[in-house]
């Protein structure tokens, strides 16, 4: 018997009077660990657009209405023409335009041909400017936005919480979540950043609130 055999058979021998379908919420153990960093009445949406922004995505917050412009706006800005669209993403918000949409199946080739992907987002995260994806409608699978060099993402400030336990909450962890926190970065030994290698070297984030009108770009 390996060791990893052993250690498994532990743990289905300590699980074994554990009902299926009992979870941690089910058993009364005190938590007392702190599940939020926010002050308060603090505008989650602002902080979440701040610490976005510290990741050197940009942020643009703008209504409803006004979210096709703000989608045509940031494409223009960054040249993207030929974007990959993921199945459900609502048809109404597609700026008008002469642009490429190209909806699944894409295969790798393809996909790293493109210019970029506008998807929507699962969740928020205020505390760490997180970007969660489900693989949702409108979302697509993982490889749509860590294959092209550009992802533009659209999230409701309603689907922005305030801490990790609150967006963990509000999650189905079976389904395929991706984390994202800002352009993908790395560094070397010699703490040079290189962006890009691990998914989108650019990320542009709008957030869609009522409570702001106008495009804004930050």
């Amino acid at each position: 018997m390996s060791s990893r055999e052993a250690v498994l058979g532990r743990i289905r021998a300590a699980l074994a009077d554990v009902p299926a379908d009992e979870t941690p919420d089910d058993v009364p153990v005190p938590r007392a660990y702190r599940r939020r960093h926010t002050a308060p009445g603090e505008d989650t949406v602002a902080l979440f657009a701040e610490r976005v922004a510290d990741y050197r995505a940009t942020v643009t917050r703008t209504d409803r209405a006004g979210l096709p412009a703000a989608i045509g706006a940031a494409l223009t800005a960054r040249a993207a023409v030929r974007l990959a669209l993921p199945a459900g993403f609502p048809a109404e918000l597609l700026p008008p335009g002469d642009r490429e949409w190209h909806e699944e199946p894409l295969d790798i080739a393809a996909l790293d041909a493109l210019d970029g992907a506008v998807t929507l987002a699962a969740v928020g995260i205020a505390v760490t400017g997180t970007i969660v994806l489900d693989a949702g409608p409108g979302q697509g699978r993982r490889a749509l936005t860590l294959i092209p060099d550009y992802h533009l993402c659209v999230i409701r400030a309603g689907q922005i919480a305030d801490d990790v336990p609150d967006a963990l909450a509000r999650l189905d962890p079976t389904r395929p979540l991706t984390f994202v926190s800002g352009p993908s970065a790395t560094s070397d030994i010699e703490l040079d950043r290189v962006e890009g290698v691990h998914g989108p070297r650019v990320l542009d984030v709008i957030i869609v609130d009522p409570t702001r009108p106008d495009p804004e770009p930050s």
